[in-house]
């Protein structure tokens, strides 16, 4: 397997992760269940940011341009329904 294949699939697993995590957190109500699981979360954001680091020094993973301002207010109006300035 090459090493770009195996750090998209491991990114991909942390993401998903990251994700069931975030829905395991506000659900509990054991203030220590929910501690461990910030806990497993932070260190899973951690490796994500690692790997993530790891595919852009390697070219595995290219980000799209960045947005200009138009494109980032626009986008903040249609979540926020208050058309931002």
């Amino acid at each position: 397997m090459q090493d770009k294949t195996m750090v998209n699939d491991t990114l991909a697993g942390i993401n998903g992760e990251l994700v069931r995590f975030g829905e395991m957190i506000p659900q509990t109500e054991n203030k220590e269940l929910k501690q461990t699981l910030k806990q497993f979360r932070n260190a899973c954001e951690q490796s994500q940011e690692e790997l993530y680091q790891l595919a852009r020094e390697r070219s595995y993973y290219v980000p799209a341009a960045k947005a200009d301002a138009e494109e980032v207010k626009h986008v903040r109006s249609l979540f926020c329904g208050c058309g931002m300035k």
